[in-house]
């Protein structure tokens, strides 16, 4: 006689986890906007022609806000939790991919949320 195979229920979450960004900590999230995740990174490099030449019009470094403006004239409202806003200053040259929300401010790369 064979016993019954007893599944365990899975077990639930009691608590939502947080981005230690938001508390002045490292980012552990790679949400948009947080984190710049490996393969994030890895696939813009990959695609050269998805960057855009920008321009910052306006930067928030309190609320991680900021404006780009491409070389077409296009302008993009961009969100960034940990530090875009800090290294881009008004009027900087950045590089935006769009396909994979990376806004690259001279060497450092950052995951920015589209607005």
């Amino acid at each position: 006689m064979s016993t019954p195979l007893h599944r365990r229920p899975p077990l639930e979450v009691r608590e939502r986890a947080t981005c230690m960004c938001g508390n002045g900590g490292r980012c552990s999230s790679s949400a948009p906007g947080h984190a710049l995740h490996l393969i994030q990174e890895r696939l813009a490099a990959a695609t050269p022609a998805g960057w855009s030449d920008a321009f910052v019009t306006a930067a928030d470094p309190v609320a991680g806000d900021l404006v780009v403006r491409t070389l077409d004239g296009t302008t993009h409202t961009l969100w960034n939790g940990s530090g875009a806003a800090l290294e881009a200053a008004i009027g900087s040259p950045v590089a935006l991919h769009l396909d994979y929300a990376v806004l690259a401010v001279g060497r450092t790369r950052f995951n920015v949320a589209v607005v």
